[in-house]
Parts: C-alpha cells; sequence; structure tokens
C-alpha cells in the first residue's frame, strides 16, 4: 500500500469516526428535546382531563379534550389561537399568554438543554446538542400544529412558526450557557471588529443587570399589589363573577384555574397601569391613573370584575405613581457598585443602561402579557408593548441616575471618614533615638583604663 492510499485511508477512518460521534451526541439530545415536549404536553393533558372528567356534562369528548390541551400548550409558548364557532360568524383570535403557563415549559427546555451538555464540552459541541435538541422539540411542535388545525379552537400557523422556535432557542441556550458555567459568548467576527476598542468589565455589566432585575421585579410587585388592593377594595364583584360563570364544581375549578394562570399577566396590566399609560379594554376604553375614559365592553371574569368605574381619577389612583418612582430608585441604589464605587460619569451610564435594560424587559412581558380576544371592540386589549417599554426605561433612568450618583456619594463620603478613622486609631510608632558621636566612635579591644593603671601599679608595688 502506497503512502497517499494509506493517509487517505487514515482520514476516512477520521471522518467516519467523527460522524458516529455526532451521531451518538445528536440522538440524546434529539430525544431530549422530545421528551422535554411531550412532558409539557403530558402535564396540560393531565389538567385538562382531570376536569373534563369531573365535569357532568362534558360538551366534547377525548378528542376535544385533547385538543383544549394541545391548544393551551401552543399558547404558553406564545402562539396564537383562533376561534371559529363565534355568534358573528367570524373567526375570532386569542392572543393573550397566560404568563404562569409559560413557566412550565420553559423551565422543561431549561433542564433539557442542561442535560444536553457536558459542564467541559466543546463550545461547538454543546451547540451542535442545544441544536438537535431544537430540532426534536420543533418536531414535536409541528406535530401538534396540524394537530389543531381544525375544531372550534384551532391553531395559528404563523404564529406558532414565530414564537416556538424563539422560546424553545432562548430556554434550552440558557439551561445549556449555565450548565458549562456561564463562558462568555463569542461575537461575530465584525461586531468583535467594532467593539474591539471597547472593554466593559464583567462587573459593571452585572451591575446594570442587577439594577434592571431589581427595577422590573418592583414594578411588578407594585403591579400585584395593585391588583390585589382592587379586589379586596370590590370583593363581592369578583366573586358575583366567579359563581356566575359556571354552576358546576369542574367548571368553578376551569375559571379557577384560568384566573391563576392569569396572575402573572394582572401583574404586569397593574404596573402598566402605575407608569401612567394604562392598557386598553377594547378600541373603546381606556383605563389609566388619570381616569376610565370611555365604556369598556368586558368578558365576565373575575380578574376584570374589580376595574375602577367610568370617570376621572382620583388621589387614590394617582398615587399609583409611585410604583415606577420606587422602580427608579432600585435601579439608581443596586447601580452603585459596593465595593468599588465607579467615577460619575460612569454611574450614571450604568443607571441609564439599567433604566433601559429595565425597559426593553418591560416590553417583552407586556408584549406577551396583552393581545386580541376576537374582533372589533375586543382587537386591542391589554397595555401596548412599545408605549409600557419606553414608559418604563423613562421612569426608571430618570429617578434612577440621581439616585445612583447621591448613593455613590453617600458610600464615597463614608469609605474616606473610615479611612481617616483608621489612621486616626493606629497607634504611633516611636522612632529610634540618634546616637551621640561619642557612641558612634568604635571601641577598641583591650582593658578597660582602671584594668589599666592596676597593671602599671604591680610592678612597681614589686
Amino acid at each position: 500500500m502506497s503512502a497517499a492510499s494509506a493517509l487517505s485511508h487514515a482520514v476516512h477512518r477520521i471522518r467516519a469516526a467523527h460522524a458516529s460521534l455526532r451521531t451518538s451526541e445528536s440522538a440524546p439530545a434529539f430525544t431530549g428535546g422530545v421528551v422535554a415536549a411531550g412532558l409539557g404536553l403530558g402535564g396540560f393533558a393531565m389538567l385538562v382531563l382531570f376536569l373534563w372528567v369531573v365535569s357532568p356534562f362534558p360538551d366534547s369528548g377525548l378528542d376535544g379534550a385533547l385538543h383544549v390541551a394541545a391548544d393551551c400548550w401552543l399558547l404558553a409558548h406564545g402562539g396564537d389561537l383562533v376561534r371559529t364557532e363565534t355568534l358573528s360568524g367570524v373567526a375570532a383570535p386569542i392572543g393573550v399568554t397566560p404568563l404562569l403557563l409559560t413557566a412550565f415549559p420553559v423551565w422543561l427546555l431549561y433542564r433539557a438543554g442542561a442535560d444536553a451538555v457536558a459542564p467541559a464540552s466543546d463550545g461547538r459541541v454543546a451547540r451542535s446538542a442545544v441544536a438537535w435538541l431544537i430540532g426534536g422539540y420543533l418536531a414535536v411542535g409541528a406535530g401538534v400544529v396540524v394537530y389543531t388545525s381544525y375544531g372550534p379552537v384551532r391553531s395559528d400557523p404563523l404564529a406558532a412558526a414565530l414564537h416556538l422556535p424563539v422560546v424553545a432557542a432562548l430556554a434550552a441556550g440558557a439551561g445549556a450557557w449555565a450548565e458549562r458555567g456561564r463562558p462568555r459568548i463569542p461575537l461575530p467576527a465584525r461586531l468583535s471588529r467594532v467593539t474591539a476598542t471597547v472593554t466593559v468589565p464583567l462587573r459593571e455589566a452585572v451591575a446594570v443587570l442587577r439594577s434592571a432585575a431589581a427595577g422590573v421585579c418592583v414594578l411588578l410587585a407594585g403591579g400585584a399589589a395593585l391588583t390585589a388592593v382592587t379586589l379586596v377594595l370590590h370583593p363581592g364583584a369578583a366573586g358575583a363573577s366567579f359563581t356566575r360563570l359556571s354552576e358546576a364544581l369542574s367548571g368553578r375549578l376551569a375559571v379557577l384555574a384560568v384566573a391563576v394562570a392569569l396572575i402573572p399577566n394582572a401583574a404586569v396590566w397593574g404596573a402598566a397601569y402605575a407608569l401612567g399609560p394604562g392598557f386598553a379594554l377594547g378600541t373603546q376604553a381606556l383605563v389609566r391613573p388619570a381616569g376610565v375614559v370611555g365604556e369598556p365592553v368586558l368578558p365576565d371574569f373575575p380578574l376584570l370584575a374589580a376595574l375602577p368605574q367610568a370617570g376621572p381619577g382620583t388621589s387614590l389612583t394617582w398615587a399609583a405613581l409611585a410604583v415606577p418612582g420606587l422602580a427608579g430608585l432600585a435601579v439608581g441604589v443596586l447601580a452603585v457598585d459596593r465595593r468599588e464605587p465607579c467615577g460619575l460619569g460612569r454611574t450614571a451610564a450604568h443607571a441609564a443602561l439599567g433604566g433601559l435594560v429595565c425597559g426593553i424587559a418591560m416590553a417583552l412581558l407586556t408584549g406577551f402579557a396583552a393581545g386580541p380576544l376576537g374582533t372589533g371592540a375586543l382587537e386591542e386589549f391589554g397595555p401596548s408593548w412599545w408605549l409600557i417599554g419606553g414608559m418604563a426605561a423613562g421612569w426608571t433612568a430618570t429617578v434612577g441616575t440621581p439616585t445612583a450618583l447621591l448613593v455613590r456619594w453617600v458610600r464615597v463620603r463614608r469609605a474616606s471618614a473610615g479611612t481617616e478613622r483608621e489612621q486616626v486609631a493606629a497607634p504611633e510608632v516611636e522612632a529610634p533615638e540618634a546616637e551621640t558621636p561619642e557612641a558612634q566612635t568604635p571601641r577598641t579591644e583591650g582593658p578597660e583604663p582602671e584594668d589599666r593603671a592596676a597593671a602599671d601599679a604591680a610592678p612597681s608595688e614589686a
């Protein structure tokens, strides 16, 4: 065998081994995506089938119940649904995504992404595994879209094609990235050349993200508090709506499950109300702290039964503006590093960037939490994502920037005062005394003067 043929044979064997290695790595990842999608569908199916079994008069058979479970699974990923059986005969979209339902498939994808890679795996191998995982998940999703393409409530293929890959990629990629120890994400070559001269320390980026997360949490907590206060102040309206929707136990359990799934949506809507623009209840009504404009045409639902009445705002409604102010304070406080505060310019930039990231996060949440519930009057239902994102960024950046500068001044002053106290409390070290010239003269070896005198007198006595 010649050297060329031996080299060709070795290259062929290496390629075959690499192909088999990739096959052995891709199969578990693809299976992991299928399992994650199956577990999500199974969880929704268990809930729907339980309600279907305990219902005394189910409207449809087993196939209808499974269709509802598959529709809920797609809706949890942000995919819109379409109702075909309406009073007007015109198909009506369902675009409001229950955010609590979204948490379940996102968690499954996150865990599947973490299990698909090893902590010490190569970046290329990890990306390949995540890609195969997403492929398995989307394969199941395509089957679900086909299965729900008919019936009284069917899926929207275009919305599913836009939302399913994005949710799967973000959740699975986040899980794999966290499992590998959160390595630095390489930028494209062109973007790397542009940003080669810009160096942002990691602790500064962490400070920006930490401040933005604090702003989002304060806004959502304030929105949830406003929703709870509204329900407490109008307990009769919410309870009457709950009992009117169904008399059977299974129906009330279904209403309760939908209400619980929409609690995060209510928190986002409350945050939108506190930010000022408020939210739309159809095309003819707007709810905001300045007052309720128009006559809302609302479906009968407990979370909507306790909304403010039409009319101008009061001192209680205007007090909701304290929520974005508190969010701005949180952004400003956490934008300053406790250990080593940056300069004035960087501190202000951290607070402003934290407010910007907070606005982007609120825009994404609002886009998922709102959407149409029909045609005509219910074509607009919920807050506007771009308006809420802009107001959140403006509130938090405007309040957070001077707050961050004030916090930095206080911390720098405290640090300098502590340094001065340490210097005062430190014990003074006495300087050694200087030796006299006589002490500095070298001493010669020999007897002392008294010894020499005694030695001279000794011969004379003899």
